[in-house]
């Protein structure tokens, strides 16, 4: 069943790389002994977070009422929860580069700073060249160059993204509200007709029930492949909150389906509230209605629905798919979706030396462990394998076992692994994947798994480098005389008529 999902839809075989490998259980388990501790720093520490706000500092710079409700968010910030919501790309599920996404929005109006404007905590990943170990960044934001927070001019896209936007979903990173998932991601919903779920024994949610074909807009996405990904249940309710947020009753959302679709949707009030004193949540259940496009440059100020809104999310996709175990999601996520599933840690990553096969070496079937911290042939004596590794180091064919364990230094079955842990920044857990393997007293030798290592270490030099402000976003990678290439495009002075 699993190998016709994967076939059948790629994102599935996308996500479950990335519940794989993107957030490791023993990073989890860390962050959150240490946020239910009252250590946030530490929490950050150990889910791969640098913090670049001095929360003794904000009082100072920014205000007290700020400053105490920044301190506030920090404690309850779940990092590993960040971590693993936060927007991935293709083909290795890395974080996506470049990226400032706001978590919270702050409107302060006293202590001096009446008519700045709001400020922002931010969560922001460094480009491409420098994103060695996944790492994500804390930061202020006021849209301010001139103030001593505002992001280094190194990042690309220094101000909050509009597509990428948490501050409206505090679910996804606020470990107060992560109840809220079951209920902003529609798993309380039958799939397809919108109506809340009054017993998961009738409706379980891993269930593979077919998802909505596009109630909202038939015509629009029912030409897209990937219409049946559009939470288009919830459309109608983000787009109140991204509106309320806005300072709008109603209004017209856009949402971005990719590059070249886009939607114009009105949001209109099906009836109006019993109480004219009410507030917004005394409004009658909104409904959205396609809006025509706007002409020239209209679309540009019109607010965007969030990724978060837009789409279904992915781990409800593998439950309902039966894709993935409850119990390989997040702990905060897997008792939302699921608030009757016992709660279990997260299985572990397998040792690879359990998995070690005996080798066949001159007609029988010798085996290899680790002998003093070191993989060593358990069936011949060390005079033996002294002999025997003379000739090896003059071009001789050695020994089956040696073969065996020297093709463990240089290219074991676990490389795979191990670099796709290196690439998400687990470092301890490639780390610890290949000393199950040889030993924590092996010396790696010349091959494909000590390159992996020793790049990934040279990546963190860059990164740090990049962090401390002593490198160029491109530096050396294209020279200053070479002319970039351009492709089939004619020269414009040849395209002329002559």
């Amino acid at each position: 069943m699993l190998t016709r999902i994967a076939n059948g839809d790629s994102r599935f075989s996308f996500w479950l790389r990335v519940r794989e490998f993107a957030v490791p259980p023993s990073m989890i388990e860390t962050a959150t002994a240490r946020r239910c501790g009252g250590d946030w720093a530490g929490a950050c520490a150990a889910a791969g977070v640098d913090v670049d706000v001095h929360p003794r500092s904000l009082a100072r710079t920014h205000g007290r009422v700020l400053a105490a409700r920044v301190r506030d968010d920090l404690r309850h910030l779940a990092p590993d929860l960040l971590r693993w919501h936060m927007p991935r790309v293709a083909p290795d599920g890395l974080l996506r580069p470049g990226l400032t996404l706001a978590l919270a929005r702050y409107d302060v109006e006293d202590d001096g700073r009446a008519g700045r404007g709001p400020v922002y905590l931010v969560a922001r990943t460094p480009p491409a060249w420098a994103d060695a170990g996944q790492r994500i960044s804390l930061a202020l934001w006021e849209g301010s160059p001139d103030r001593a927070d505002a992001l280094p001019r190194s990042y690309p896209h220094p101000h909050p993204n509009r597509r990428f936007r948490l501050d409206l979903h505090r679910h996804l990173w606020d470990g107060r509200r992560t109840d809220e998932l079951r209920i902003r991601s529609g798993a309380d919903r039958r799939p397809g007709d919108g109506r809340s779920v009054p017993d998961r024994a009738q409706a379980p949610i891993s269930e593979a029930v077919p998802p909505p074909e596009a109630a909202l807009a038939p015509d629009p996405l029912g030409r897209l492949p990937y219409a049946h990904r559009c939470a288009v249940d919830r459309w109608a309710a983000e787009a109140r909150i991204l509106l309320r947020a806005e300072g709008r009753p109603t209004g017209t959302v856009q949402v971005r389906l990719d590059a070249r679709h886009r939607l114009s949707l009105d949001l209109t009030p099906a009836a109006p509230a019993p109480d004219p004193t009410a507030d917004g949540d005394e409004l009658g259940p909104p409904a959205l209605r396609i809006a025509p496009a706007p002409a020239g440059r209209g679309a540009a100020g019109l607010p965007i629905l969030p990724d978060a809104a837009t789409w279904v999310l992915p781990d409800l996709a593998l439950l309902r798919a039966g894709a993935i175990e409850v119990d390989r999601l997040h702990p905060l996520v897997a008792s939302a979706l699921v608030p009757d599933h016992p709660p279990t840690a997260r299985p572990q990553v397998p040792d690879p030396a359990g998995r070690r096969q005996p080798v066949e070496c001159r007609g029988a079937r010798h085996r290899i462990a680790l002998v003093d911290g070191v993989l060593a042939p358990l069936d011949h004596d060390p005079a033996e394998v002294r002999r025997e590794e003379l000739p090896a180091a003059l071009t001789g064919t050695p020994l089956p076992c040696l073969q065996a364990i020297d093709e463990a230094h240089r290219r074991p079955n676990c490389l795979a692994g191990v670099r796709e842990r290196l690439d998400h920044g687990d470092t301890a857990g490639a780390l610890a994947v290949v000393e199950s393997l040889l030993g924590p007293d092996a010396l790696l030798r010349d091959g494909p798994l000590r390159d992996e290592l020793e790049t990934a270490a040279l990546r963190r030099v860059t990164y740090g480098l990049f962090r401390a402000g002593l490198i160029d976003p491109g530096a050396g990678r294209i020279p200053t005389n070479h002319r970039r290439p351009r492709g089939h495009r004619p020269c414009p002075c040849h395209s002329k008529s002559r």
